[in-house]
């Protein structure tokens, strides 16, 4: 039995066909499991979605920015922010904006059910008996800061506590990472799109599980970051500067920005 493991696809049809077509160069696999955030920010998000829809069996779970998509919730900054300090305004009306743009088009697509119904975790058993939890950010949430290098063994306990698996598949902070705590394994097999530097290219894992046990390995695929930019400014996307520092190696996460 072979697994792929996608997170943080965020619209990028051009990341994800790179992906398909390494895990279809390398043998193919029998099940898809994304760990979500499947359609914001980028200019394909009906693209992602129909690929999805393709593959012979995908199991999802909902990522923070596929509930904004449907819910209209919006992360930081929020409109009280905005009215205690007035210079967040333009930012807070480009993020309402943004997920507004791929909510219509995910609408006009027919498919904002499809992002409505999916589940906050998918747990399931591998051959051998592992335990298995797929969420998006952590156990019992989408959103917050996730799991990250920089967390302490205590505060990943802790964190992990409610798991009630042996090994968690998780996204959210775009940064591969495989950590045990106690009989507790935890990995991120990196973002598909949106990457964080030094690696820029798309990240996934391949899951090989038998009676005997388990293997898991980090992969990568290479795809053209200047068609993604290409494409976010031909749809005139409002996220468009945004998404572009990505596919540069200009941004980086809170709990690297101090390095």
């Amino acid at each position: 039995m072979k697994i792929a493991i996608l997170a943080d696809i965020h619209g990028n049809s051009i990341a994800l066909d790179a992906v398909i077509q390494d895990i279809d160069e390398s043998g193919g696999v029998d099940e898809y499991w994304i760990l979500g955030d499947l359609v914001a920010l980028g200019a394909d998000p009906v693209g992602v979605l129909e690929r999805l829809e393709a593959l012979p069996k995908a199991l999802s779970v909902r990522g923070n920015t596929d509930r904004f998509v449907v819910s209209g919730e919006l992360p930081w900054t929020r409109l009280p922010d905005a009215e205690e300090d007035p210079a967040l305004f333009q930012l807070h009306f480009r993020i309402a904006r943004s997920f507004a743009w791929t909510a219509g088009a995910v609408a006009a697509s027919g498919r904002l059910a499809m992002l409505r119904q999916l589940p906050l975790e998918i747990r399931l058993q591998l051959p051998d008996g592992t335990r298995v939890l797929a969420v998006h950010a952590q156990p019992g949430a989408d959103d917050g800061t996730g799991i990250h290098p920089k967390l302490s063994d205590e505060e990943l306990a802790e964190i992990l506590s409610s798991s009630e698996a042996d090994l968690v598949f998780v996204g959210h902070t775009h940064t591969p990472f495989d950590r045990t705590v106690g009989n507790l394994r935890v990995v991120n097999p990196g973002s598909v799109s949106n990457p964080f530097p030094p690696e820029l290219s798309a990240g996934y894992a391949l899951l090989e599980a038998q009676e005997a046990g388990y293997e898991l390995a980090f992969k990568r695929a290479e795809y053209d970051r200047e068609s993604v930019i290409k494409a976010v400014r031909e749809v005139d996307h409002p996220s468009a500067e945004y998404i572009i520092g990505f596919m540069k190696g200009e941004n980086r996460p809170d709990w690297i920005k101090s390095e």
